[in-house]
């Protein structure tokens, strides 16, 4: 027993130090020197593109940027507070009103589940930190809007509306970035009925979209008739029965949203089930940055994803100051913080001012594949924050 305790020691030590070596401080100057150069990048783009509001990805090397209605609008503002955040230049508080105001007409739009990623990440952001009251209003009407997608025979809220040819009543993991929406509208309004939607989402995507060894689904058709599953597919994974890599990440990070409101240590079983899975697989590179599928069939000549990264180092660290196995999630997710750090973070003035590069967004459809995106840069400064606090002996909420 001695012994396998010094082995372990000595593995965490080795985890450890890789979060050890990142300087945050010279990791935000980088950031907000990348960002500068984002905001000279967006302005150019305007020009030609009115309806754009908020940076994607780099389409044939150029910034593509999208309107207020696409799901990821709403990443971009959200940086821009975490580096006030973390930078405490009131400069970025600036910049991050004007460009979390341009997402605001969305708190009505009622066609999308993504309401979660468009406006908690900038206004619910926002609210944090400033406890500007109107951010609050927007937070509120916007969940009040997400819930009239939820369905009472089937427990959930509806993902897409489009490609009503392919199912009845989508249901996608990644909605499960969208419960801390509800929860958190829940808690600042005093409405009941958004935290029952929550936690009849997650119960319900627990038991349909979850394999025995914990791995996820993407989509689940529901009948909203019976309540009951028509099928279980993919969209953007390698194949239905095959591991998404962001999927899996979504799981792991909801689940953890999930307990942290609700107390409940149901939800905090399923994310340390989750992270078991994720943490011991067998593809997952050395360096913690998964393959855009756990099983995609040309591993090791596949692309990475480091927005799946990303969101797994940054509900990593939130787990650890939840489970008895913290030190070990604690660790992982620096060694996962430290090979983006070290490896994956675009050369200083490239990528029009993303911070991170090899991402990939759809492989299936071959888009967005090993590029940049708006979402990965958002979790990795909400990973660095979160080691940040951590190590400053600080809560993270």
């Amino acid at each position: 027993m001695r012994k396998t305790g010094i082995i372990i020691a000595f593995v965490a030590a080795t985890l450890t130090g890789a979060a050890q070596k990142i300087n945050t401080a010279e990791v935000v100057k980088d950031a907000e020197k990348q960002t500068t150069i984002m905001l000279r990048e967006i302005a150019t783009a305007k020009e030609t593109d009115k309806k754009g509001v908020s940076p994607r990805t780099l389409e044939n090397g150029k910034l593509k940027l999208v309107a207020s209605r696409d799901w990821t609008s709403g990443f971009f503002p959200g940086e821009l507070w975490y580096l006030y955040e973390l930078s405490g230049n009131k400069k970025w508080e600036t910049t991050a009103r004007a460009f979390t105001a341009d997402i605001e007409q969305e708190k009505t739009n009622g066609t999308t589940h993504d309401m979660g990623f468009k406006v908690y990440c900038s206004f619910g952001n926002g609210y944090r930190l400033t406890k500007d009251p109107h951010y609050k209003n927007v937070v509120i009407q916007a969940a009040k809007t997400l819930s009239k997608r939820f369905n009472p025979v089937a427990g959930v809220l509806r993902s897409w509306d489009h490609s009503k040819n392919k199912w009845d009543f989508p249901v996608i993991i990644d909605n499960m970035m969208n419960l801390e929406l509800l929860f958190e509208a829940s808690k600042i309004s005093g409405d009941q009925s958004l935290y029952k939607v929550a936690v009849s989402h997650a119960d319900q995507t627990m038991k349909n979209h979850f394999r025995p060894d914990y791995s996820s689904y993407h989509v689940v058709d529901y009948d909203t008739v019976t309540g009951k599953i028509n099928k279980k597919t993919t969209h953007q994974g390698y194949a239905n029965e095959s591991a998404w890599a962001r999927g899996q990440a979504w799981g792991l990070y909801g689940y953890t949203i999930c307990y942290r409101e609700t107390k409940d240590v149901k939800y905090l079983k399923m994310a340390e089930h989750i992270a078991g899975f994720i943490l011991n697989h067998p593809n997952l590179p050395k360096d913690g940055v998964p393959y855009w599928d756990f099983n995609a069939p040309a591993i090791p000549n596949e692309p990475r994803d480091a927005s799946a990264a990303a969101v797994i180092a940054s509900a990593l660290y939130e787990l650890s100051t939840y489970s008895n196995n913290g030190k070990k999630y604690k660790a992982e997710a620096g060694r996962i913080l430290g090979s983006l750090t070290k490896s994956y973070r675009a050369p200083a003035g490239a990528a029009s001012g993303f911070l991170l590069l090899h991402s990939t967004g759809t492989k299936p459809s071959n888009t967005e594949v090993d590029e940049p995106l708006s979402y990965a840069d958002y979790y990795y400064l909400e990973a660095l924050q979160r080691m940040k606090k951590l190590r400053e002996g600080k809560k993270l909420f």
